[in-house]
């Protein structure tokens, strides 16, 4: 392949890799940030640039992940044929995509406002933290959730160059959820994070332990979002979608049994996507309504 070829294939490639088309899924909460702390719409310049940062943030932990775990995943039977283990992409490539994807997410950064910037390496230290916590607590769930609260919290300091109580809230009920349905993701990996020495809760608890764990934690989760939409005063349009939310965190940990992991696909990433949706609606039409 000819060096103006290679590189826009290497590209799609570790864009592949990442799954970075589920960037989407995770933009709901950071766009909820962003209405909640404008009251409403936000400038175009930091929708635009809060975008750009959090899906930056995204693919820097995507590629940080596939690049520290490469190891790991070609040892599991479940990661085997990702892109690195089977040969179609080298570390380097991955690594350049890491390098760029922070570039571009402290560039966005830097565009919203003094505290959004200052913030920015912080940020980066946190995705790098969850990358390597499971090779040291089973806490790493509870670590990833508070990487992806990232999102909310930080489209509310984009917007107001402020870091309020609201936003705290917010971002707590993230942490607990992507907390609570990567403690139902890990349940896949049981026996092989026994054996490989990785640390979960799964590992920890056992499988039956940590779906009742996760229920929990989803439990929290829905108490910060109603205390969220009391504390705010945002309307029926909100307690109707935080109602409809719950009732999805409900089904989807209904599917996950000890003694049948088959549908953990479909409740640990399916749906929630409609989680996130479905909130995203709810404040959209609380706050323009």
């Amino acid at each position: 392949m000819n060096p103006a070829a290679a590189l826009p294939h290497k590209v799609r490639l570790v864009l592949a890799s990442i799954r970075f088309e589920h960037s989407l899924f995770a933009l709901p909460f950071a766009y909820i940030g962003m209405f909640l702390a404008a009251d409403g719409l936000p400038t175009l310049s930091q929708f635009i640039w809060i975008t750009v940062a959090m899906v930056g943030a995204r693919t820097v932990a995507m590629t940080a992940n596939r690049l520290v775990h490469a190891k790991e995943d070609a040892a599991n039977p479940r990661t085997k044929d990702r892109h690195i283990p089977i040969g179609l992409l080298k570390r380097r490539d991955m690594l350049l995509m890491m390098l760029v994807s922070m570039g571009v997410f402290v560039f966005a950064a830097s565009q919203l406002n003094t505290l959004a910037f200052a913030l920015s390496p912080l940020v980066i230290a946190v995705l790098f933290l969850y990358t390597y916590a499971k090779y040291f607590t089973w806490g790493s769930h509870l670590i990833l959730g508070w990487a992806d609260a990232i999102a909310p919290a930080g489209a509310w300091v984009g917007v107001t160059g402020t870091l309020e109580p609201q936003a705290v809230l917010l971002a707590g009920a993230v942490a607990f959820w992507v907390g609570g349905f990567d403690i139902i993701y890990a349940c896949m990996d049981f026996k092989f994070d026994k054996e490989y020495g990785i640390h979960s809760i799964p590992g920890r608890f056992g499988i039956a332990g940590a779906l009742w764990t996760a229920r929990l934690m989803h439990v929290v989760t829905s108490g910060c979002l109603l205390a969220l939409g009391i504390w705010m005063e945002l309307g029926v349009f909100y307690f109707v979608g935080w109602g409809i939310a719950s009732a999805v965190l409900v089904y989807q940990n209904s599917l996950v049994k000890p003694s049948d992991l088959s549908k953990v696909p479909v409740a640990a990433l399916k749906f929630n996507s409609y989680v996130g949706l479905v909130l995203l609606l709810a404040v959209s039409l609380a706050v323009f309504a």
